[in-house]
């Protein structure tokens, strides 16, 4: 623990005005929460959507800027048959009941992942659902389908390597922040803040490069069970924390004394770095 009592206490009451840029959510838990009632994986999955839709509210109504759900990942096609095909049917439905209220929010909605896989008509209905949203922004929201972190990172190296090959590029111009700008979330800050529900403590391939030096925050809630309530639990614990970017707690606050930005990794922007290395109540 760190920090003066009267600062943390101070920083405890103020918490609203340290939000997140970015947030991204591993959205586990919707089988055992069927199972856990008598139902079949299908049933939670369904259940799954309503905490999407009040995630989505939330950070438009808080001013975040950008939000990124892992819905599919590349391994997941692995899963039963029954279950992977019922998924692509509830993807196109939601989608196509979704999408008036989340233009009319001023979301602008991207798909990450290898689409090649994905069902035409899924495919259809997520250029439908991009292309109706391309102008607005309220809210960044990513959906990765089919996405995988490590494919992510070679997919981006081949695109590079590529641009070398071509003499579009020489290979001593590729620095990080070049590299960023190659992956499936290029043109957005690195998420500060990631989610996971349904009491698994891992990142399971998700955004490997984004995640460098985003906050991890872990909950036993399953996701079906995730609400605004405990969505403000996570900005709390996010709040509270210190993020110092390889930097030493004394070099953040002499900067912030000083008004200078201190310890934002490249290439992403100063972060709103005002955290304290303590857990909140209950987090």
């Amino acid at each position: 623990m760190s920090g003066a009592p009267s600062d943390n206490a101070e920083r405890a009451e103020g918490w609203t005005s340290l939000r997140p840029r970015h947030v991204a959510i591993v959205m586990d838990g919707n089988g055992r929460w069927a199972r856990a009632r008598g139902g079949l994986r299908a049933d939670g999955h369904r259940a799954g959507v309503g905490p999407v839709r009040v995630v989505i509210q939330e950070c438009v109504r808080r001013g975040i800027g950008a939000l990124t759900l892992f819905a599919f990942s590349s391994e997941n096609w692995g899963r039963p048959r029954d279950e992977v095909m019922g998924l692509m049917s509830l993807f196109v439905e939601s989608l196509e009941a979704e999408i008036p209220e989340l233009h009319a929010q001023g979301v602008r909605l991207r798909f990450i992942g290898e689409r090649v896989d994905l069902d035409a008509r899924l495919r259809a209905s997520m250029a439908s659902s991009e292309q109706t949203t391309a102008a607005n922004e309220r809210l960044a929201l990513q959906v990765a389908l089919s996405y995988g972190g490590r494919s992510d990172i070679l997919a981006a190296a081949r695109r590079l390597a590529l641009q070398v090959e071509r003499h579009q590029l020489c290979a001593e111009q590729i620095d990080e922040p070049t590299f960023a700008a190659a992956l499936a979330l290029g043109g957005l800050p690195d998420p500060d803040l990631f989610i996971r529900t349904g009491g698994e403590q891992r990142i399971s391939n998700f955004l490997l490069w984004n995640l460098a030096y985003t906050e991890l925050y872990f909950t036993e809630r399953l996701w079906p069970d995730f609400d605004a309530a405990a969505f403000e639990q996570a900005l709390r614990h996010f709040a509270v924390r210190q993020r110092r970017f390889g930097l030493t707690g004394e070099q953040i606050q002499a900067g912030r004394a000083s008004g200078e930005a201190l310890g934002s990794p490249s290439g992403d922007g100063a972060p709103e770095d005002e955290r304290r290395d303590v857990d909140p109540a209950g987090g």
